[in-house]
């Protein structure tokens, strides 16, 4: 090889390199919930001139790939993004069946999911993020926990519910919600009824929320998750439009309210 040709690719590799390196990296981060044991994920980036930070719920499966690659866009962006651990160590489900016992539970236990997020938002605070620019964002089971940190007027700016869940005990008083809300929601979502989505938007009205609904033709849940595969007729797919669109509506809306 041509000692001219050699040096350009060694000096390639070494940019790459240094871009590796600069990229921030997820960190572990160990806290708890009385007895059991919680492990999040951090991501610190470079430079945040803002403060922002950002509270990642989720799917029904716990912290998973998908939620490590939104954590890295968003700190590639100047966020502070800490993936939330909603079950606990030992608690990690490891089928789609005991993801759905894990997820009804909290979802029938609705302090218990409080709890284990404002566990979560305290971490981002302690990891630097400015407690009055915070945002929560969620998926699938997360997303409905976003929307419950909006009806428990958790201390954040706004949150964003990805292809949620959106039903919630009708004997529960409903406050005025003070965080903006902004609902990410596939069209064609069968596990979502119509009477349900009626009702929270009902629900937001009476609570004098500032929400927004936005709503993807063609696309069923888990629009955003790139192993759901493409097949619609199952319920849950992923749809590349939809997901682009969504992040840049996620996009917008964190730069509005932060």
């Amino acid at each position: 090889m041509k000692r001219s040709a050699v040096f350009p690719a060694f000096f390639i590799f070494l940019f790459s390199l240094l871009c590796l390196r600069a990229q921030a990296q997820l960190k572990p981060v160990a806290y708890n919930d009385g007895l059991q044991a919680l492990g999040g994920l951090l991501l610190q980036p470079a430079k945040n001139a803002s403060g922002a930070g950002v509270l990642i719920l989720p799917a029904w499966m716990g912290i998973d790939k998908h939620s490590r690659t939104v954590a890295q866009r968003l700190g590639d962006l100047g966020y502070t993004a800490f993936i939330a651990d909603i079950y606990g160590k030992g608690n990690e489900p490891r089928s789609r069946s005991e993801a759905g016992e894990r997820s009804s539970y909290y979802k029938s236990h609705i302090e218990a999911y409080h709890r284990r997020i404002r566990l979560a938002l305290e971490q981002l605070v302690k990891a630097g993020a400015d407690p009055d620019r915070i945002v929560v964002i969620g998926y699938c089971f997360g997303g409905l926990g976003a929307i419950e940190a909006a009806r428990a007027n958790m201390p954040v700016r706004g949150v964003v519910s990805f292809h949620g869940s959106y039903g919630r005990d009708t004997l529960r008083k409903i406050e005025p919600i003070k965080p903006s809300i902004l609902v990410l929601h596939g069209a064609d979502d069968p596990y979502s009824s119509a009477a349900e989505i009626g009702s929270m938007q009902e629900e937001f009205r009476r609570a004098g929320a500032d929400w927004q609904m936005v709503w993807y033709g063609n696309a069923v849940h888990a629009f955003t998750e790139p192993s759901a595969g493409n097949d619609n007729s199952k319920g849950a797919a992923y749809n590349a439009l939809a997901d682009k669109r969504s992040w840049q509506a996620l996009l917008a809306f964190l730069e509005a309210i932060l």
